[in-house]
């Protein structure tokens, strides 16, 4: 591959993850100061679960047949700069809800799309594509870190600036190398969209347990970002978002360990570990706070690489060798379908339950501010009871799992 082309796929990947990760960590706490009640909030952090799941039949059933990538990735951040623009005019929860859920249907195809465009393009995949992946993170980081230096958490600037960066994106993604759509001519049903085939696999007692601790081990994975930006600002942590960014620099440093973890602690332990990060984290988060327990704050965040990696990235591995070849594709379809879809959804939701339910309001029923032991201690014990459940009932046989294929990492 030209270093020119490199460079440009590169700057789409930062771009692309920049222009998520600076809206969707800070909007709890926005709306939280512009009146939203917990269960408002929920919903609309649900608006990106509920486009993940539309956005898969999108993309596989128009995008890939009919459109070249950089032109439809163009035309849809363009589109979503523009709603999310008019999501900042909104103090209305509905309106809001069905306003940022049209921009989600925007934006999360173009997670696909793009990753598409620059595999397309790589000679060498296996070699070049995790290079141009990690801008992605670098991208989410730079978000954080903006956020924090501009000092405008709990603000409408940061929405301001991914409307902004959508817009910039869509332009540029009309100056990518030409990626034709690759499903053109070929008949994809919904079973295979929605990794149906994966279901076999279910009669498999390690695969099915293993779906089932995916599933539920998202709720607390889905109350992460709403709870702990809302909670930093509230115990007044400054620069919260920025703090934040830690999460995703221990996540390349995690990334890392995998391979040479997977080998030493095998496949049990090693997600057994990831889920028990969940619990250790959130209960750092119970006892934690802006004075000398700082730390706990800290450490709780530096987690983040332990509670992802060790769990969402070895179960994907683990999903992909398990499968046959030919159903490789529908069990991380699958996988998807039941962490960023159903799991998330559901996340949602609850997180939007516990926040109501633990709210501190004034004499007006404006939110002043949540009883944060109470809130943190839902995803603690949901972590927990799942970890318990994953031990007792997960009895994988040993098998000489290959990781070597890095597609996942």
């Amino acid at each position: 591959m030209k270093t020119t082309i490199y460079a440009r796929l590169s700057l789409m990947m930062f771009l692309e993850y920049f222009i998520w990760g600076v809206w969707y960590v800070t909007m709890g706490t926005y709306l939280t100061k512009i009146g939203f009640q917990g269960t408002a909030i929920g919903s609309a952090y649900s608006t990106i679960a509920w486009a993940a799941v539309i956005s898969a039949f999108f993309v596989s059933l128009v995008a890939d047949k009919f459109f070249a990538a950089e032109k439809i990735t163009g035309v849809l951040h363009i589109l979503g700069g523009l709603l999310m623009y008019l999501v900042t005019t909104i103090k209305d929860p509905v309106l809001f809800f069905w306003v940022l859920l049209a921009y989600a249907l925007c934006y999360m195809p173009t997670i696909a799309l793009t990753t598409a465009i620059g595999l397309h393009h790589c000679t060498d995949p296996g070699k070049q594509y995790p290079g141009i992946r990690v801008l992605g993170t670098l991208g989410w980081i730079a978000a954080g870190l903006t956020i924090g230096f501009l000092k405008i958490e709990g603000g409408p600037l940061p929405m301001y600036l991914a409307a902004l960066f959508s817009v910039i994106l869509g332009l540029y993604s009309f100056t990518l190398p030409h990626t034709p759509p690759k499903s053109q001519g070929k008949t994809l049903t919904i079973k295979e969209i929605l990794g149906a085939d994966a279901l076999k696999l279910m009669k498999d007692r390690s695969f099915a347990i293993l779906s089932i601790s995916a599933l539920l081990i998202t709720l607390p994975f889905a109350m992460y970002h709403p709870f702990t930006n809302m909670y930093l600002n509230e115990i007044g942590v400054e620069n919260a978002a920025g703090k934040m960014t830690l999460a995703q620099m221990s996540e390349v440093v995690f990334m890392l360990m995998i391979p040479f973890l997977f080998v030493r602690l095998g496949i049990k332990k090693l997600l057994l570990v990831g889920m028990i990060a969940w619990v250790v984290r959130y209960v750092l988060f119970m006892y934690g706070n802006n004075d000398t327990l700082i730390a706990f704050l800290y450490i709780g965040i530096l987690l983040h690489g332990v509670c992802y990696d060790f769990f969402y990235v070895t179960a994907q591995i683990y999903m992909d060798k398990k499968a046959p070849q030919d159903l490789r594709a529908s069990v991380q379809g699958f996988f998807t379908l039941l962490t960023y879809g159903v799991g998330w959804l559901i996340g949602s939701y609850l997180n939007g339950i516990i926040l109501q339910t633990y709210q501190i309001t004034d004499e007006t029923s404006k939110v002043v501010g949540h009883y944060w032991k109470n809130v943190m201690f839902v995803p603690a014990m949901i972590a927990l009871v799942v970890a318990i459940l994953f031990t007792i009932f997960f009895t994988n046989k040993k098998e000489n799992i290959d990781i070597s294929d890095k597609r996942l990492l």
